[in-house]
């Protein structure tokens, strides 16, 4: 599947899992997308849940949803971070409300119910720990290994990756 063009906004914070940034983030290289990593601080190191190092490309105060034609957001303990940066909160929240293609895998969907109510009725999954938050910001949780709802792609574990890449391609694809 070729998306040539496509441009996604991988969100990167301290103690990301790395499967779950580097596993889409080759993927959709491969599939001709341009990958930008987006973080609270333009140029800044993040080191993931193992110590492995991610350089953000832009800061999220730097960049808008309309550079992107979609936004995903890798798990481990990055989101409970990311939910700190407001810029990081309004991009999200900007890509719901223009329905672009908000992929969150394990415990990415904490992002989601940052929204303030712009995912309210859809349905998700994403790790067991998150599911209270994740109903309790009104979303459906199902607990399967990929959960699309139009443009929104959610997955519960590394294990899923497979999964969850497909609904991202399919997803950008339409």
């Amino acid at each position: 599947m070729s998306l040539n063009g496509k441009r996604v906004a991988i969100l990167v914070e301290k103690f990301y899992e790395d499967l779950e940034l580097w596993y889409p983030y080759y993927r959709l290289m491969e599939a001709g997308c341009k990958v930008i990593l987006v973080g609270p601080k333009a140029g800044e190191s993040y080191a993931s849940k193992h110590g492995y190092p991610c350089k953000s490309d832009v800061a999220a105060k730097d960049v808008s949803i309309d550079d992107f034609d979609g936004v995903i957001i890798p798990g481990g303990y990055s989101p409970d971070h990311m939910r700190r940066c407001p810029p990081m909160i309004q991009l999200v929240t900007d890509c719901a409300i223009q329905g672009k293609m908000l992929a969150a895998i394990c415990h990415g969907p904490w992002m989601l119910c940052s929204t303030k109510g712009a995912l309210k009725g859809k349905r998700a999954t994403g790790f067991f720990a998150v599911r209270d938050d994740v109903e309790n910001a009104g979303m459906v949780w199902e607990d399967a290994a990929c959960v699309r709802d139009g443009n929104l792609v959610t997955s519960r574990t590394p294990a899923d990756l497979p999964e969850f890449m497909q609904g991202i391609l399919a997803a950008l694809a339409s």
